[in-house]
């Protein structure tokens, strides 16, 4: 079965030669690969750069990965839902991709707003990682097992709704840093629990931390989650060639869906919004959650269809849950 990405993912040419003419054209030219500096975002980078490698026959020494400190990594001291959303993580490097600073850029496909900047793309996505959440906790084997009134450390709106519906008995604090400074945080006392997307602790190689996971049916992820996404200039002939070589078509399908879904809700780091797609076989299968910032309410939504129709589901989905939450649904008290 031949899976093919979006329209609005392609961008590139067609690459039907391999890895050797791609190399021939940029043989004397060094990559830039623009990324934030967490450890998360390095270890992505590295990963992308590797693929690189394999896919072209360059060595290493071709491929500089360029650390670019973002917005949301500067903030620390408030929630980022009240200081911008998603837009946070992307600015700045976009901002070098545009002054050619840098030749692509990798992001976590989460992190991505929905409307990017005129004259870039997303131009590739890696194949997607384990997508489901993790759970974190010195005292408890699960979120079912954490006595009523023990604090869960989060700062993902989508987290703390979730929490908040499933155990309206228990805390929701704020909760921001890499593993480590989390894992601190959870050793002072300071949460009883903290969640964490799966697929960033086993890039980071830090699965063992996980004291269990939670599973989609019960827990949604984020759009995007477990997706790295590559981030070009249109027309960059020679760069978006060497991005097809290592694009991932089905994971393209699945993010395809799930950000015209988001789009739709004009989704970012403020709104609660949950969403997961994958293909089986030549169709494509995609539920979708939108809650209160407390979780008190919420609506789901499934679809199936072909897999050439992803885009038309997840806007379809998206305008169903936008007509039935109306348009005070995120706002907290409404």
């Amino acid at each position: 079965m031949a899976v093919r990405p979006g329209p609005h993912l392609s961008g590139g040419p067609a690459v039907s030669s391999g890895g050797k003419d791609v190399q021939s054209k940029m043989s004397t030219e060094t990559v830039k690969i623009g990324t934030r500096g967490s450890p998360l975002a390095l270890a992505q980078a590295h990963e992308t750069r590797a693929r690189l490698m394999a896919a072209t026959g360059r060595p290493e020494s071709d491929f500089e990965i360029v650390v670019i400190k973002t917005s949301g990594d500067m903030i620390l001291d408030r929630p980022l839902s009240e200081v911008g959303g998603k837009g946070l993580f992307t600015k700045e490097i976009e901002t070098a991709l545009l002054d050619r600073s840098i030749d692509l850029a990798v992001h976590s496909s989460k992190d991505m707003p929905t409307v990017l900047p005129e004259g870039l793309f997303i131009s590739g996505f890696l194949p997607r990682e384990d997508v489901r959440d993790a759970f974190l906790s010195p005292s408890a084997k699960s979120l079912a097992d954490l006595p009523a009134g023990s604090r869960v450390g989060t700062s993902s709106l989508r987290r703390r709704a979730m929490v908040q519906r499933l155990r309206p008995d228990l805390e929701v604090v704020e909760f921001r840093g890499n593993v480590q400074t989390r894992l601190k945080k959870l050793g002072d006392g300071v949460a009883d629990a903290t969640l964490l997307a799966f697929a960033g602790l086993k890039r980071l190689g830090q699965e063992a931390v996980a004291t269990s996971l939670l599973e989609t049916a019960d827990f949604l992820p984020a759009v995007g989650q477990g997706a790295i996404c590559i981030e070009s200039r249109m027309g960059d002939t020679e760069v978006n060639a060497m991005i097809a070589l290592i694009h991932h078509a089905e994971t393209a399908v699945a993010l395809t869906l799930e950000r015209a879904f988001l789009a739709e809700l004009d989704g970012s780091c403020r709104t609660p919004i949950a969403g997961l797609a994958h293909v089986e076989g030549d169709e494509i299968v995609f539920e979708g959650l939108i809650l209160r910032p407390d979780g008190s309410e919420a609506h789901a939504t499934t679809r199936r269809g072909p897999i050439t129709a992803a885009e038309a589901l997840g806007r379809d989905a998206g305008r169903e849950l936008k007509a039935r939450g109306g348009p005070d649904f995120f706002v907290v008290g409404a």
